[in-house]
């Protein structure tokens, strides 16, 4: 089970876009992120008139690594760590490390 699931609530606590607040997109083969609104970078883009794709400098997400981010707790308004606990039923759940509450409804 991973700390972070795409979905979640993430905070950047390093790198240029730190204290940014996005939802975790997508998670890439390499464990790199993709965190909505985030990272940003403009790519120049050439015209395919095949596909009817306009040139120009479109502005998207670059991936960024899962070290830089933290899931968010809104309880305190900020990023934790999180742990793992067993439910009495033997379902395993994501918790905050600092106040116990579980991530996972």
């Amino acid at each position: 089970m991973n700390r972070l699931r795409t979905g979640d609530e993430v905070i950047v606590i390093a790198g240029r876009s730190k204290g940014q607040k996005g939802k975790l997109l997508k998670i890439l083969s390499d464990g790199r992120l993709l965190v909505d609104n985030v990272n940003l970078v403009k790519k120049h883009v050439k015209p395919n008139p095949q596909i009817d794709e306009k040139g120009g400098i479109k502005t998207k997400e670059a991936p960024i690594q899962p070290s830089n981010v933290m899931l968010y707790n809104p309880a305190s308004d900020k990023g934790e760590r999180v742990g793992f606990k067993v439910l009495e039923n033997g379902r395993k759940v994501r918790v905050f490390k600092s106040n116990g509450e579980q991530v996972d409804a």
